[in-house]
């Protein structure tokens, strides 16, 4: 297998989930390094085995907010690498000790301290996605400390790259002159041009596991369920377009940050929208809060004399595997409590896929998706300890990693501002068929006969055409 790149420095990865357990041997397949460099901090037992399989040290430590500088800070030195693969552990205070140590960082979402999403001492908007963002954006600085990749996962993280070849696809294919955009800026105008009004992280997981059904009070799903139900109950985020007429009845704004973002008063899991991918076709999506959806609005945005010009609409469309939706239907019936019982879904399942990607809507072809359709089977023989879902998060933290040994001194980065050509290039033999298809759907179709709802048939790419009343 290709070494994408050596390293010379330790590797402290901080949780060891199915993401960790799935990273460990992608990570050992293309970064030059030895194992005995690598030191897992994990609150649980679980991948106990796993860590020893490869010979990796494996400590089973929950950090917290008194503890974590006294148990890492000894084993995080200049140009060693903090992988944050945790949930309950805050990125910014691991962002901060690596910085302080010279160490690179990446992790796969922003994460509060335990509790943080759920905080009612904070306001919906200071608990949100947003909020999280801009508190690590605040710490930017000029960009020449140690590299720290926030929220490169598969979503977010792979999705912006989508984003991006997607959009040269469509300015190509429309007939729109360019050349491959080299800035934020550039592409910013490129989409105004193209008439990308709206994006859809569109997502449909339909792998099945062998067995037992899903029981009374046991939460399943094909990666963290902890991670899931935390943002999952947190209110639904997504980036607010310059096309949008119609603001929800239930919708606020913040009143400090970049404003590319608003939160519906209601949980993402509760939150449904219609979108579309090219396998399932038309279906019904929970509206995840996640941070592309705010990044992808930010970064597109063309200003003008400080008056927003263009800014497409943005926010992730996600269904999950059959019994994920079946477990937030009973979580939602309990009041958002967790139930006692949860089962990861890995070595049982027997079939599916997961389709992800991105949807591109707007512009002159109508829509257009480009993404991932990796199958269980596939997963299984591309790599060992991952299903389709994780597969596609633990190749997409192997590109991140890369990009960041590569370029060790970026300070705080985002998916958006990467190369998205070199991280395609890295993730593309571990993502089966990539696919970009057109489609004349739109959030209208076929709905004219059912009820007659309050549409906006003038521009099918409203909002309100795409929620789910």
């Amino acid at each position: 297998m290709q070494k994408h790149v050596s390293f010379a420095g330790n590797l402290v990865i901080v949780g060891f989930g199915s993401i960790g357990q799935g990273v460990l041997p992608l990570i050992l397949r293309h970064i030059d390094m030895s194992t005995d460099r690598i030191t897992i901090i994990t609150a649980e037992e679980r991948g106990h085995d796993e860590a020893d399989e490869y010979g990796v040290t494996f400590v089973n430590h929950a950090l917290t907010p008194d503890n974590y500088r006294d148990i890492l800070t000894p084993l995080l030195g200049r140009g060693d690498f903090l992988l944050n693969v945790a949930v309950d552990v805050s990125s910014l205070a691991l962002i901060e000790l690596a910085r302080d140590r010279g160490a690179l960082y990446l992790d796969t979402c922003i994460e509060p301290w335990a509790g943080g999403y759920t905080d009612t001492a904070l306001s919906p908007s200071l608990r949100s996605n947003y909020a999280l963002r801009e508190s690590i954006l605040a710490r930017k600085g000029d960009g020449q400390a140690p590299t720290a990749v926030v929220t490169h996962g598969a979503n977010p993280g792979l999705v912006s790259h989508f984003v991006k070849q997607a959009l040269v696809n469509v300015a190509v294919d429309t007939g729109h002159p360019h050349q491959v955009p080299s800035c934020r800026a550039e592409w910013a105008t490129l989409a105004q041009a193209v008439s990308m009004k709206v994006v859809h992280i569109a997502e449909r997981d339909t792998q099945v596991a062998a067995g037992r059904p899903k029981l009374v009070g046991e939460f399943i799903n094909t990666w963290s369920i902890d991670g899931f139900v935390g943002e999952g109950c947190q209110p639904a985020e997504l980036g607010w377009g310059s096309h949008e007429r119609h603001f929800p009845a239930d919708g606020a704004c913040h009143d400090f940050g970049s404003g590319a973002a608003i939160y519906l008063v209601r949980p993402g899991a509760s939150t449904r929208v219609r979108t579309w991918t090219p396998t399932e076709g038309p279906f019904h999506g929970f509206l995840i809060t996640h941070s592309e959806a705010i990044s992808l609005a930010d970064y597109y945005t063309v200003m003008e004399n400080g008056t927003v010009r263009f800014r497409p609409t943005a926010h992730y469309a996600y269904h999950p595997c059959d019994d994920a939706v079946l477990s937030i239907h009973e979580l939602a019936g309990k009041s958002w409590t967790m139930q006692p019982t949860k089962r990861l879904i890995v070595e049982e399942i027997t079939s599916g896929i997961d389709e992800l990607g991105v949807l591109l809507m707007g512009h002159a072809k109508g829509a257009y998706w480009f993404g991932s359709q990796l199958s269980i089977d596939e997963a299984r023989r591309l790599c060992p300890h991952n299903n389709a879902t994780s597969l596609q998060v633990t190749v997409a933290v192997l590109a991140g990693m890369v990009w960041a040994i590569e370029n060790p001194r970026r300070g705080i980065v985002e998916p958006d501002e990467m190369d998205f050509q070199r991280c395609l290039e890295i993730c593309r033999p571990y993502l089966g068929p990539v696919v970009g298809v057109y489609s004349d759907w739109t959030p209208l179709a076929g709905r004219e006969w059912l009820f007659p709802e309050d549409v906006d048939h003038s521009d099918p790419w409203q909002f309100k055409n795409f929620r789910v009343v």
